[in-house]
């Protein structure tokens, strides 16, 4: 859910970063109709010059697909990095910062609407209780009740 979410801000971070692009796109053409700096500095009328705002208006839109496909690569990047938890291999608590551990059950508490039970998957019945497995399989059921 966390990547999910991370990927909604990223597409949402580049839908502005296009709005701004076009943006600039729009400006650099209104300033090539209307002349701004004549309008409002004073300066030497310029005749409209098509063909120089459509190279203008390809680079921008060059450079923003760049600028707006590295952002989105770097904003997954960065939610799938912050959706890695680091465990401890001996007693599994959860590094949340350098100096900081916390019990997983905890951890899993706080952040979700979840209650822990206990069971014990198909694998770890056939390796740790075989016996266990055979009255399974006698009763017809696929996995002992939670205990």
């Amino acid at each position: 859910m966390e990547q999910h979410t991370t990927n909604l801000i990223a597409k949402k971070v580049c839908w502005y970063e296009s709005a701004a692009i076009l943006f600039v796109i729009a400006l650099s053409w209104f300033d090539e109709i209307l002349d701004i700096p004549h309008l409002l500095l004073g300066s030497v009328a310029t005749p409209i010059n098509w063909r120089e705002s459509t190279f203008e208006s390809i680079v921008i839109a060059i450079v923003g697909g760049l600028i707006i496909r590295h952002t989105y690569k770097l904003l997954t990047r960065i939610g799938y990095l912050e959706s890695i938890l680091p465990v401890c291999a001996s007693c599994r608590q959860i590094r949340m910062d350098p100096a900081f551990w916390n019990d997983i059950k905890q951890f899993v508490q706080e952040r979700a609407a979840n209650e822990f039970t206990h069971g014990i998957c198909p694998d770890c019945i056939e390796k740790y209780y075989p016996e266990l497995q055979q009255k399974t399989a006698a009763n017809g059921t696929e996995q002992p009740p939670a205990g």
